[in-house]
């Protein structure tokens, strides 16, 4: 084992620091933003409203359509090129996903919910903070849900089961001399809390059995420290203060 320490400090399960907050972009129907170190998720939700192109719509139910954009100067590599990208299109999916589950859009047929997320600082855990961030402006919008999600990155540097993997450990040949070469797996899951049932799961690199199923028992843990940040956020928002 060549990765002794992380590089910031922290625990093993430890993450970032985190705050959130709702009712951030007044002309939406709902909204908030998420931080999780340095990357922060704004996130906005219009309608139920009409859907164009109408070959789209669903006469059983409403559609849920999530558009992610990292803004140009946000990232901690190299700079983000405007406009749309088959990552963006990718995660945009992937949030639609996630989020779908818990989302009933059944009183609204032929309807669609748009979710907008900007990104206007990153350092890893993008698509993670940006469903975080959506959930909770879907659950502002009034939108009704079953549960709430949270998401997180949980994965593998060198031997070390870690979660909330920033873009120094992704990159860890970068940062630490001493560490190239060594093996980095990335994780991102979305949890529902209720159940702790998954709503997503993918992975960038290679695990064992052994360590998959350590990294997700890690990213359940870490994801409910995630919600309990979520649900303060609404809580501050509609609670009368004492």
């Amino acid at each position: 084992m060549v990765y002794k320490a992380r590089l910031d400090g922290r625990k093993d399960d430890e993450l970032r620091p985190m705050e959130a907050k709702v009712g951030v972009v007044p002309n939406a129907e709902g909204s908030a933003w998420f931080k999780i170190g340095k990357t922060w998720a704004i996130a906005a939700v219009y309608g139920p409203k009409e859907i164009f192109p109408r070959f789209l719509a669903n006469p059983k139910k409403g559609v849920l359509r999530c558009h992610y954009t990292m803004m140009p100067f946000s990232g901690s590599g190299e700079r983000i090129r405007p406009g749309s990208s088959r990552r963006a299109q990718e995660i945009s999916m992937v949030m639609s996903d996630s989020l779908a589950p818990v989302v009933d859009l059944s009183a609204f047929p032929n309807a669609v919910v748009d979710v907008f997320v900007e990104l206007p600082q990153t350092d890893a855990g993008t698509r993670c903070a940006a469903i975080s961030a959506a959930a909770m402006a879907l659950a502002h919008a009034g939108i009704p849900m079953k549960d709430m999600v949270s998401a997180v990155a949980v994965g593998r540097v060198d031997d070390r089961v870690v979660a909330d993997l920033d873009y120094r450990e992704e990159h860890i040949g970068e940062f630490n001399p001493d560490s190239k070469g060594a093996p980095v797996a990335d994780t991102p899951v979305a949890v529902l809390h209720a159940t702790g049932q998954l709503t997503l799961l993918q992975m960038d690199g290679e695990v064992s059995k052994e360590t998959l199923l350590k990294s997700l028992e890690m990213g359940k843990k870490a994801a409910a420290k995630i919600y309990e940040v979520q649900v303060k956020a609404l809580k501050e928002k509609y609670l009368p203060r004492e």
